[in-house]
């Protein structure tokens, strides 16, 4: 199956089909999430928090999302790939972004890029858009000013703070953006974004009346037992069981209960005449 093609999934979203996004980060997880009907797969600078130990998305450099994006498209055929523009890989001028943006596109084989930002890169997505690069928005909160933001705050809980990120959705649909992830915001006013625009919204603690959904891979699966964030519906409670099996081989090497001749490789008649190690009967 091939993957869905840009006016596919926006047909999906406007026969009010919901679109199902999840993150990822590898070709183990990649794959898994394909073959469980996942139709598009963020490679999100979440990365740098996930499975690099950040603090924050800020570390993440565009040689890292590359690397990652690469591997989930290695993984997968049928599932449209994004790839995140991380911190500083968009805001030092026009010609930088687009050549960054180009890269996901060229070096990493992602069909689409995701970036943060409203109104005020409107023409950044002209400029990707115009060369063939299809763009994502972000708006909402944007964890890339979490420092700026004191954390990581819900956005638009008043008429006027709404009304701005309403402007930044049809300024950065005019200059050509194919979706807009709406991230932690009031569902009214994800539901008046997803209503006044004419491309498919995905929501991440934003409400049911987005044109889709994405979640954190970790979240979903429980990976981390000690972060769980309100807007993220665990699905799995992994992280008990993984240690517990990482416990059991520990203890098990420990105790020489591992590995038995199941596990091991025997030379038989082919090593006649070398010498045996002391203990061995065979």
């Amino acid at each position: 199956m091939p993957r869905p093609t840009i006016p596919e999934l926006q047909a999906r979203a406007s026969r009010n089909e919901p679109l199902v996004m999840l993150t990822a980060y590898d070709s183990t997880f990649a794959r898994l999430a394909e073959a469980a009907g996942i139709d598009f797969l963020l490679v999100g600078d979440s990365v740098g928090m996930t499975q690099l130990g950040h603090a924050s998305t800020v570390p993440v450099t565009m040689e890292q999302m590359l690397h990652h994006t690469s591997a989930v498209v290695r993984a997968t055929q049928s599932a449209h790939v994004v790839c995140d523009m991380p911190f500083m890989s968009y805001h030092c001028g026009e010609d930088d972004a687009l050549r960054n943006a180009g890269r996901a596109m060229q070096e990493a084989g992602a069909q689409s890029i995701k970036f943060e930002g409203g109104a005020r890169w409107a023409s950044f997505v002209t400029r990707c858009t115009d060369a063939g690069i299809p763009v994502m928005g972000h708006i909402g909160l944007r964890p890339q000013q979490s420092s700026l933001l004191g954390g990581y705050p819900a956005q638009g809980r008043t008429a006027e703070a709404a009304q701005r990120i309403l402007d930044d959705a049809l300024a950065l649909e005019a200059a050509g953006a194919w979706a807009l992830l709406l991230e932690k915001m009031p569902s009214e006013v994800a539901a008046a974004i997803t209503e006044q625009v004419n491309i498919p919204t995905i929501g991440i603690g934003s409400g049911p009346h987005c044109s889709g959904q994405v979640q954190v891979m970790h979240d979903v699966l429980g990976l981390d037992a000690t972060f769980r964030p309100r807007h993220a519906h665990q699905y799995a409670d992994l992280a008990e069981p993984i240690r517990q099996a990482f416990a059991q081989y520990a203890s098990e090497v420990k105790d020489k209960s591992f590995p038995t001749d199941k596990q091991s490789v025997r030379g038989g008649e082919g090593l006649a005449g070398f010498p045996k190690p002391r203990g061995d009967a065979t």
